[in-house]
């Protein structure tokens, strides 16, 4: 039996299991750490969250990742990495690696116990224009390292199909609101909102249509920011736009960047938006205007959908800055009398939702589910994707 042989086979057992647990890990554009979360799904709409942890990267490896921004530029369509890259790639794969471990001590499982994983990687470059994207993240290795199934490399099919390679949770966003409880589930329509370093929606309307795409800058600006102006890593809570005051001038010349008006579905590099020049605010200004930028961003969303959402569910570290949550519940309302509510007030995890999509994606993938849509990415027509790895033991 060849590889190939043998790869169909353990895939066709595992798509014909009921219900898969299922591991997800992602590491998102805020470059902070890795989120692991457990799921018991079928893949179609029941999705249990088992369990979550955090394991986040230390100050100088976060350094690394922003440096790797400007190497992934030189990068073509054939994904061939420079040599500082493939160093990295690995690095990231068995820190995965070592978190997906350690996980699974925490939570006394043994690997066997695992159907698969669904890995993300790092995104160090996003060109949907030219029809590639890099994510940083070698799943045979992480098979091997790990014993465990691994779905990798999710992005690529849609966008040989057309699609911008992003945003992929939606069709889990999607499985969520349809097990929301009462009075949430009958707000129809709703959005869920990730405010990573990118923030992205993804629209459930009121006959269950599923509309996603980024919609503007999340966290990064303001990470950037405060970093070349304070030397401190992130805002913490808020804490230092809290201090400071919205800057119009600054807010409005970023807010008539054309990519507002684009046509959707449309996404983001995390180096398409650049933080003001460096003096151009006091850093508690800065802060606080780049955070009403996230905000307003999210809520133009609504130029580009049938209908406002009634309901706003707010996921991603950007939920935790009460300058982003503030500017956000006054805009919806003043929209028309939506509601803004962190995930949690919904029974949802917020910190853990992208890592819970990508071990729901890994199982749509073994089934050949689809995982994007002509709506959610701009795809021709509804696909699957991803990439198998088995560990060379099974």
């Amino acid at each position: 039996m060849t590889d190939s042989d043998e790869i169909k086979k353990i895939a066709d057992q595992l798509a014909k299991k009921p219900i898969l647990l299922s591991i997800g890990l992602m590491s998102g554009t805020s470059m902070d750490g890795i989120d692991v979360a457990l799921l018991k799904t079928d893949g179609v709409g029941k999705a249990e969250l088992l369990a979550t942890r955090e394991y986040s990267y230390e100050a100088p490896f976060r350094s690394r990742l922003a440096e790797s921004l400007e190497l992934a530029k030189s990068v073509g369509k054939d994904r061939k990495l420079p040599a500082a890259l493939v160093e990295l790639e690995s690095e990231i794969t068995l820190r995965h690696a070592k978190a997906v471990k350690q996980f699974l001590a925490d939570a006394n499982l043994a690997s066997q116990n695992l159907d698969v994983i669904g890995f993300h990687g790092q995104t160090v470059l996003h060109r949907p224009d030219k029809g590639f994207t890099v994510q940083l993240g070698d799943g045979q290795l992480l098979a091997d390292k790990t014993g465990i199934a691994c779905i990798y490399d999710m992005r690529s099919n849609d966008m040989a199909y057309g699609g911008q390679g992003a945003p992929l949770v939606p069709v889990f966003h999607q499985a969520l609101a349809a097990g929301l409880d009462e009075p949430y589930k009958s707000k129809l329509p709703i959005a869920f909102v990730n405010i990573g370093g990118i923030s992205n929606i993804s629209y459930i309307g009121t006959n269950g249509e599923l509309i996603a795409f980024d919609t503007g800058p999340g966290n990064a600006l303001i990470d950037q920011w405060v970093q070349t102006e304070g030397g401190i890593p992130f805002d913490q809570g808020g804490a230092i736009a809290a201090e400071g005051g919205v800057i119009q001038q600054i807010a409005q010349t970023y807010l008539a960047e054309s990519f507002f008006e684009q046509t959707i579905p449309k996404s983001l590099d995390r180096n398409d938006f650049k933080p003001p020049a460096s003096g151009s605010a006091s850093l508690e200004d800065g802060a606080r205007t780049l955070a009403h930028i996230s905000a307003v961003a999210i809520i133009k969303a609504c130029d580009h959908l049938p209908e406002a959402p009634k309901l706003w569910i707010i996921c991603g570290g950007g939920r935790k800055n009460p300058a982003i949550m503030d500017d956000l519940k006054k805009l919806a309302s003043k929209e028309n009398g939506a509601k803004v509510v962190p995930a949690e007030e919904v029974g949802l995890n917020g910190d853990s939702m992208e890592a819970e999509a990508w071990a729901y994606l890994a199982v749509l993938s073994l089934k050949k589910l689809p995982l994007t849509f002509p709506m959610t990415t701009g795809c021709k027509v509804p696909v699957s994707g991803g990439k198998l790895a088995l560990p060379k033991s099974k």
